[in-house]
């Protein structure tokens, strides 16, 4: 647990550098950024942030929701922070079968550290767990998969890219965008906040590819791995069957951002 914590923290703040393609900045390491408005069209950005933050604290009803809410967003390494928190039962009573649901889940795109995650929380289980892991995990894919989470937020991409100052001129280095508060007004380069990357959605997917596809999760013993139906010729393949994707689910609940929430949370349902 401790491992993925830290490297999901570490990644959310830290660019992996390209010398023939190198990313953009890490908005979530830039104040001026975030005080601009940026994570208000990067709810997956945002929330993750804001999960982290009360997972550190210790508030883990708020951690939980936080990433439940990035989650909606597409975001795998939220995806995967619910899972952990399923088997750990932090924030909610444990269920291994929940928690293989969320890593398979996290483990959708291929990125390698989450889908041996996956396979050892597999190995885990006994045969009917499985078989409700399996059928469990079909309401989760449905609200989360990226088959509905990616037009979801490439629709809220489309939205804030509109709204911005300047978005008609395009990414231009020219652009300044004046930021009010209490000491005055500052600027940020246009070019900072209207990096393609932050706002084209194939662009952006490649960039989340780039930073999660070899992540080092740190060592995961799987051991000898027993399956209860043949395992597709593609090993990254989920065990759960396709679902249609509910790409208008209501968005999941959350506490207000900084705010910890007055109490226990109830826990939260399985797939819900």
């Amino acid at each position: 647990m401790r491992s993925l914590v830290l490297c999901i923290a570490m990644l959310s703040v830290v660019p992996v550098a390209s010398a023939a393609d190198k990313p953009p900045p890490d908005p979530q390491d830039n104040p001026l950024l975030i005080t601009a408005g940026f994570l208000d069209h990067h709810q997956d950005l945002k929330y993750r942030m804001l999960g982290l933050e009360a997972f550190k604290q210790g508030r883990f009803d708020d951690a939980l929701r936080f990433f439940r809410r990035a989650s909606f967003f597409a975001d795998k390494p939220s995806q995967g922070m619910v899972a952990e928190m399923y088997w750990n039962g932090q924030g909610t009573p444990r269920d291994p079968v929940q928690a293989y649901v969320w890593m398979d889940l996290a483990a959708e795109r291929g990125y390698r550290g989450f889908l041996g995650l996956r396979e050892k929380y597999w190995h885990a289980l006994n045969d009917a767990e499985r078989a409700r892991a399996v059928e469990e995990g079909q309401a989760v894919y449905a609200r989360f998969g990226d088959t509905a989470a990616k037009p979801r937020y490439e629709h809220q991409l489309r939205i804030g890219k509109s709204q911005m100052t300047g978005s008609r001129t395009g990414f231009n280095r020219g652009v300044q965008i004046e930021i009010p508060g209490p000491s005055g007004s500052q600027m940020v380069e246009g070019s900072k906040f209207y990096d393609e990357r932050y706002w084209n959605a194939k662009k952006y997917w490649a960039w989340q590819d780039k930073l999660w596809m070899k992540p080092r999760i740190g060592k995961v013993d799987v051991g000898e791995l027993e399956d209860v139906r043949p395992r597709p010729a593609n090993a990254q393949d989920s065990r759960i069957p396709a679902t249609a994707p509910e790409v208008d689910a209501p968005v999941p609940e959350a506490p207000a951002a900084g705010t910890p929430a007055p109490g226990s949370a109830s826990p939260t349902p399985p797939g819900h």
